[in-house]
């Protein structure tokens, strides 16, 4: 069984608009609580005890969060500012600022701004040598990243906002990674956006045959957008 679980959030938020401005959007309340106590009781429920969250931008509000709760999660705090400085940037780099910590484990990746169903974080809980990565179904895959998956559930390729048509099965930012994901860090170059690409990582690991699709059974919620604030509200509420 795997018990640790990483968890990225330290971005800005910038699509948030002013809800973020003084504080992280993982902190931002719906149904009167921080949307990452939600994303914490969810991994909890599935059986990962032990969190390591990367944090950055407005980290106090973060350390605020973790006493407020600490006696309900376990959860380290990893200041990726410290350890990368604030112009290195990108999804990779979180667990770049992980490999010590968890060095020779396997665990699960998710973003503090997404949501998933206990069901589906169960279901990703797979002691074996490959990683995974979460698909969903979508009518309209060309904003998304997408999975290229070959007959046997290998992912051949995630191909970003693909102009010609790859597939319809999105990437949701739910991973599981072998301590392998580690030796791939040094391998990727910047994006034409200018980040550090943890999909780069994942098509280095995929051309190996070393990651396999799995599609999800529940919700995924993101939580980027104003917009999102009501959606999740409704989702807690039992109205969806």
């Amino acid at each position: 069984m795997i018990k640790k679980a990483l968890i990225s959030a330290a971005g800005r938020g910038t699509r948030m608009l002013d809800l973020a401005k003084d504080r992280p959007k993982h902190l931002i309340e719906t149904n009167g609580k921080p949307f990452l106590y939600y994303l914490l009781a969810n991994l909890k429920e599935a059986g990962f005890e032990d969190i390591i969250m990367v944090v950055g931008y407005k980290k106090e509000f973060m350390e605020d969060f973790l006493d407020k709760y600490k006696n309900l999660f376990n959860i380290k705090l990893v200041n990726q500012f410290d350890i990368l400085g604030e112009q290195k940037y990108g999804t990779a780099c979180p667990v770049e600022c992980v490999k010590d910590i968890l060095a020779g484990e396997s665990f699960l990746s998710v973003y503090g701004d997404n949501l998933y169903s206990v069901e589906d974080l169960k279901n990703f809980n797979i002691d074996d040598n490959y990683s995974y990565i979460a698909g969903l179904p979508h009518e309209q895959p060309q904003n998304y990243g997408v999975l290229s998956v070959d007959k046997k559930g290998f992912l051949k390729q995630i191909v970003e906002k693909p102009k010609e048509p790859v597939g319809n099965l999105i990437n949701t930012g739910l991973y599981k990674f072998t301590p392998e994901v580690f030796d791939y860090l040094d391998k990727i170059e910047l994006s034409p956006r200018g980040e550090y690409e943890l999909t780069d990582v994942i098509n280095l690991l995929a051309k190996q045959g070393k990651v396999k699709a799995l599609d999800l059974k529940g919700v995924w919620l993101d939580f980027g957008k104003p917009d999102d604030i009501k959606k999740v509200e409704n989702y807690l509420n039992g109205d969806v």
